[in-house]
Formats: structure tokens, C-alpha cells, sequence
């Protein structure tokens, strides 16, 4: 029986393939579109916008209330939106998960791979980022993550001066990330709402470049956010990610 914890470790190794399926599997190959009912417009909501656990303000004053509010209920809802636009029509897909349906985007009908690329890939990854901010956070890591970052970095200000440099150079709109690579943690960076999931790698942590994140508090001062975004960083929760991306 595959387990959650288990999918994960499956993600961080890379055997994406093996785990979810071939072409074969008859819930990938070719699924047909549902036939108009009575219902037919309704657009089902597999995919729920997941509430903020704080206040719009909690964050501040690193990341304004405004921001965070426009943030959540207006680009984060619309991802949702338009996945759920693009899965109506196909209910054998509606029983995927987000990571199913991401990791193997190339799978699906071809008219609906952008929106899961792009919308999907959106929920995603907003949904480890609310999840990775707290109030109560900041300060150094501690736990298994903050080990595990001085032995590949030799120190977190390393680490952080690394990840926020990668953070920097992204051209128009993407993420930084903190994944792990089999047993290795590396930095990378993706384009717009990828996620590190579809190469095979597990995100123990990752933050937003896109302008949205940050425009109405930084401007164009990109590195100013990604310098605060420590700040909040709920360390928690991401010794969490990282234990769970390790084998039972």
C-alpha cells in the first residue's frame, strides 16, 4: 500500500513514473470527454481555495495585508477557478490529486495541459506557501532541516544568501525552491507556476518572484522581499516537508 509518506519519498527519488502509472493505465490513456447532463455548465469544484490560517496582517510588516489579501483571493482563487474550468468535462480526472495531475500533465488531453501546467501548478505551489509563513516565524532554522542546510551550504546565511541570489535572477515570473534531490538539497528556480514535483524533485520549501507577491509593498525591489521573506518563514512546517520527504 502506498502511503502518503511514502508517495513523497517516491517524488524525492524520482520514480514519479513508476508510481503514478504508464499510458496504459486506463485513468491517463485517453479520457473521454463527460457527456452533457442536465447539470451541463455547472463547473464541478474538485479544487477548494484553502483559507489562510492568519490574518491578512499577520505578516507585516514584511508582507503587507493588501498584498496578502489580492494575493490569496484574487490570483490563488483564480488558479482554482480555471483548473476546475479545464477538469468540468473530464470527472475520471477530477479524482486526481493536485501532484497527480502536475506530474503527469503530459498524459492529459492536450486542451487542458496549459491550464493544468499553469493553474494547476499555481495551487500548488500557493498552497505550500501559505503553509511556510506563519507570524511566529523567522529567526534560524532548527531541526533535522537546520542540519541538514549547514551540512550542503555550511551555514543557513549561505544558504539564504544562495537562494535569495537565485531568487533575484529570475526573469519575469517564477519561484525559488529549497528541494530535495534524492538525499541532496539544492536550489533551483522554475518559469511562472512549474513546480519542481514534475522533474522529480520534492520542495521543502519555495518562494514567490512573481510581481504579485511583493509589487505593492517593494515595487521593483525584488531583492528587499526576498531578504524580509525570512522573517516569516515557518520553520516549522518546513522540518515538516523535510521529514516527510524522507523514506519511512
Amino acid at each position: 500500500m502506498t502511503t502518503r509518506r511514502n508517495f513523497l519519498f517516491l517524488l524525492s527519488a524520482g520514480t514519479t513514473a513508476t508510481f503514478f502509472g504508464s499510458a496504459t493505465n486506463s485513468s491517463w490513456a485517453n479520457p473521454s470527454p463527460a457527456k452533457p447532463t442536465a447539470k451541463d455548465g455547472a463547473v464541478a469544484n474538485v479544487f477548494k481555495l484553502p483559507p489562510l490560517t492568519y490574518d491578512y496582517n499577520a505578516l507585516e510588516p514584511h508582507i503587507d495585508a493588501a498584498t496578502m489579501k489580492f494575493h490569496h483571493d484574487k490570483h490563488h482563487a483564480g488558479y482554482v477557478k480555471k483548473l476546475n474550468d479545464a477538469l468540468n468535462k473530464y470527472p475520471e480526472l477530477q479524482t486526481k490529486t493536485i501532484e497527480e495531475l502536475v506530474i503527469n500533465r503530459r498524459k492529459l488531453p492536450k486542451n487542458i495541459q496549459s491550464s493544468v501546467r499553469n493553474n494547476g501548478g499555481g495551487h500548488l505551489n500557493h498552497t505550500m506557501y501559505w503553509k511556510i509563513m506563519s507570524p511566529q516565524g523567522g529567526g534560524k532554522p532548527t531541526g533535522k532541516i537546520a542540519a541538514a542546510i549547514k551540512k550542503r551550504f555550511g551555514s543557513f546565511e549561505k544558504f539564504k544568501t544562495q537562494f535569495n541570489e537565485a531568487g533575484t535572477k529570475v526573469f519575469g515570473s517564477g519561484w525559488v525552491w529549497l528541494v530535495l534531490d534524492k538525499d541532496r538539497l539544492e536550489i533551483m528556480t522554475t518559469r511562472n507556476q512549474d513546480n519542481p514535483i514534475s522533474l522529480g524533485l520534492y520542495p521543502i520549501l519555495g518562494n514567490d518572484v512573481w510581481e504579485h507577491a511583493y509589487y505593492l509593498n517593494y515595487q521593483n525591489r525584488r531583492p528587499d522581499y526576498l531578504s524580509a521573506w525570512w522573517n516569516v518563514v515557518n520553520w516549522t512546517e518546513v522540518n515538516k516537508r523535510f521529514e516527510k520527504s524522507k523514506p519511512a
